[in-house]
């Protein structure tokens, strides 16, 4: 048992394992006159593994990647592995072959696999045996698996057929659109996984965008946000709005819309000539005597898990044509393939799960840097801190039991050189390692560039990256203590020819998949994301108190809510 002092969370895990309160007050009352949370502890399978036993060993004196000949050419050209065009080099993290060796087993004795083809069957694998959880199928890859040979298993095979419906649909209504030629502009609002993931993709191939159209995001409840993108809407009358939630009730995003529609009206414009959504089906937003069209998006589809769905769909379509949406699918369905082998040294995205797992739990680092070397993917590290964080940030296991071993990293970046300017002196002499994962490509987007000194743009950008990936593996030793660098700051680097719509799709998948592998390592819930419900619950406290000051009552500060209320200037 571990205690911890909070009363309702104590009597709800209580009730949830069927203990008798008035038993359990007798047993664990604290001095201070509150209770205690059971705490049941997991992670015994974890534990005892041999492979975990096994890692620690071999994580007393991991590979040194500072001594001579530690980094050569042959190990650079063995620790590599690819797939969809994605290229991952791993000889600057701090493993071996005898590492990768106990990672595999590692990944064998947590039945990685079975799991993963369980999630693209269909099986319910949102869930937490015993208690009140989503208990739902997990099919994002249902979503861009409409391509040759189809995954048969029955949930996947209906999953995948109701998206082909959408996408026929998406279809004829881009068509419908092109030829029209009535909307220059939209307007995404959403919020979460309806914002973060469709901005970044949507920023990410830019080199793709249709000409004479762009998109704008309105996400955050802050009416600034949605104040300033009005601002600067040229034509109103020819602005799309397409809606984005899947219940129809969530409140940042139906406050920005009833701003946004606020706004049309004020302008003399119909909101019904203006807006769609992307919902579910038969919510309170399927509406057609309020939309234009209402695109359907599934149960079975997580909000960080869902730009191949209908809720990335209709946006990137528009902006940057059906044709290159389509793209983005086959790359994403093409990495889902690659994801199911069998091969540990082969699965990129297994691959680079394991080395975060290396990193994190024998190494004992607690965050994890992307770094892409690539302006275009401005804000995928924003949209990657939500998959992963939300996924991962879990501190029990499937069975309701608290673990004893760390769970996800914390996870950050900016893109490069222009991290090299901010926060790079820290990764490379500071007291913290930080691993890091890097992202080029070989050719610009635009394919704009010029050379200057004898070298292009592009290649310059490469340089740096790969420079940096060097210097943080092997270090530098100096009579000079401030010129030491330690090295031995881990790191990967994911390579690929050119950021067009099927790599974008298939460095997202990847990254999905990466996540969902940690998951099932440390045998936690990576679909469901409880922790942001008290924070709702609070805040909707705080929104009543707000409503009694907006009918011209008095908010006493009698309690927090009202004693932090009364700070506010």
């Amino acid at each position: 048992l571990v205690s911890l002092s909070d009363e309702r969370a104590m009597q709800k895990q209580l009730l949830l394992l069927g203990v008798a309160l008035a038993t359990a007050s007798a047993s664990i009352h604290s001095p201070s006159g509150h209770f205690s949370t059971l705490r049941l502890k997991g992670g015994v399978g974890w534990s005892e593994s041999p492979a975990v036993l096994k890692l620690r060993e071999l994580a007393k004196s991991p590979y040194d990647l500072t001594t001579k000949d530690a980094l050569t050419p042959a190990r650079i050209s063995s620790m590599q592995a690819s797939a969809c065009g994605v290229k991952l080099l791993y000889g600057t993290e701090r493993v071996d072959d005898n590492t990768i060796e106990a990672l595999s087993a590692l990944a064998k004795d947590r039945d990685v696999f079975t799991k993963m083809k369980a999630m693209m069957n269909g099986e319910v694998v949102n869930k937490i045996e015993g208690y009140d959880c989503e208990n739902r199928k997990v099919l994002h890859t249902a979503m861009r698996d409409v391509f040759d040979k189809p995954n048969s298993a029955p949930a996947a095979k209906e999953a995948a057929d109701e998206e082909k419906a959408e996408l026929a649909k998406l279809k004829e209504w881009c068509n419908k659109m092109d030829k029209e030629k009535t909307f220059t502009d939209m307007i995404l609002i959403g919020i979460g996984g309806s914002d973060l993931g469709p901005r970044a993709i949507y920023l990410a191939l830019q080199g793709m965008k249709q000409a004479g159209r762009t998109v704008h995001f309105v996400s955050n409840v802050d009416p600034d946000d949605a104040a300033n993108v009005l601002s600067g809407i040229k034509d109103l009358s020819k602005t799309m709005v397409l809606v984005c939630s899947k219940s129809g009730g969530t409140l940042e995003t139906l406050t920005n819309e009833q701003l946004v529609r606020d706004h049309f009206v004020k302008k003399g414009l119909d909101p019904k000539k203006h807006f769609a959504c992307v919902t579910g089906k038969g919510s309170p937003m399927d509406n057609p005597a309020e939309y234009l069209i209402s695109f359907y998006m599934f149960d079975y589809i997580g909000g960080r898990f869902s730009v191949t769905s209908m809720v990335g769909g209709p946006m990137l379509a528009f902006g940057l044509g059906y044709n290159n949406y389509e793209q983005l699918l086959k790359g994403a369905h093409d990495m889902d393939v690659a994801a199911l082998s069998t091969n540990v040294k082969e699965n990129v995205p297994l691959l680079l799960a394991l080395l975060g797992v290396w990193n994190r739990n024998f190494l004992g680092l607690p965050t994890c840097a992307v770094l892409p070397y690539s302006q275009a993917l401005v804000r995928f590290t924003a949209h990657l801190q939500q998959l992963d964080m939300e996924s991962n940030g879990k501190h029990i296991d499937r069975a309701g039991k608290f673990v004893d071993y760390a769970t996800g990293p914390i996870l950050w970046g900016e893109p490069g050189t222009n991290g090299q300017h901010s926060f790079y002196q820290l990764i490379h002499q500071g007291t913290d390692v930080v691993p890091v994962e890097f992202i080029g490509f070989s050719k610009s987007q635009f394919d704009v560039d010029l050379d200057v000194k004898g070298t292009t743009s592009q290649q310059k950008l490469i340089s740096n990256m790969l420079a940096q990936s060097l210097a943080m593996a092997t270090g530098s030793i100096s009579s000079n203590p401030n010129k030491c660098f330690d090295g031995n700051r881990p790191n990967c680097v994911m390579l690929a020819k050119k950021l067009e719509a099927y790599t974008m799709g298939a460095l997202l998948a990847l990254y999905e998949h990466k996540i969902a592998y940690q998951g099932f390592l440390w045998d936690i819930n990576s679909f469901d994301q409880e922790g942001v419900q008290l924070g709702k619950l609070l805040a909707n406290q705080f929104l009543e108190l707000y409503k009694k000051a907006n009918a011209g009552e008095a908010v006493a500060p009698t309690d927090n809510l009202g004693a932090i209320l009364a700070q506010m200037p």
